[in-house]
């Protein structure tokens, strides 16, 4: 069977022509505990204070309802990052700023996600935190579970994460507190003139 784009009224420039911003996709990568969902937490609280429509997504929560099917081989986690770069893409093309917290470990998925899009409406933000950092942050007990063999297939451990090769932007979040970080994405969305 043959599918065809839908021919809706309203465009993507229509719907963000109630926003003050532009519809964008900020991507964070990096190992667990590297501090992905709490970065993109406070940016959207700040970008909700300056009237931008945002929405973030995080594994926790994709996992818990569309992407509940799957597990976490690299098959699974390829389909997983897929579905969430499809859903990514129709927040932006509804003019949301949506915050993508996801380990998402393959360069060749990520790029995927980024050509789906058009160029300055996708950043990929690159935690890069040592994983002996992100151990001593294990709050969920994630990496001790791994290192002691409860856990199997975990990024960092006995999974591969692949960096990225070519990031937006790169965040040693070992080094750098929160605000500074989300103060350096919003000058990089202004730059992008995604923040008008």
């Amino acid at each position: 069977m043959e599918l065809y784009p839908p021919g809706f009224s309203l465009t993507k420039e229509m719907r963000e022509s109630l926003n003050p911003h532009k519809g964008a996709v900020v991507w964070f990568t990096g190992l667990s505990g590297s501090g992905k969902s709490t970065l993109a937490n406070r940016l959207e609280v700040l970008l909700n204070k300056r009237g931008c429509r945002t929405y973030l997504l995080d594994g926790d929560s994709i996992r818990r309802g569309l992407n509940r099917d799957l597990g976490f081989s690299n098959q699974d986690r390829r389909e997983n990052i897929r579905r969430c770069g499809e859903v990514a893409k129709l927040f932006q093309e509804a003019g949301i700023i949506l915050l993508a917290s996801f380990i998402s470990p393959f360069e060749e998925d990520r790029g995927a996600i980024r050509n789906s899009l058009e160029p300055e409406r996708f950043m990929e933000i690159f935690l890069d935190c040592p994983l002996s950092e992100c151990e001593k942050r294990d709050t969920k007990g994630l990496y001790k579970k791994a290192r002691a063999g409860l856990l199997k297939d975990f990024t960092g451990i006995d999974s591969p994460y692949e960096k990225p090769r070519n990031p937006d932007m790169v965040l040693k979040t070992g080094e750098i507190g929160i605000e500074e970080g989300v103060d350096r994405i919003i000058s990089l969305l202004i730059q992008r003139r995604i923040i008008l």
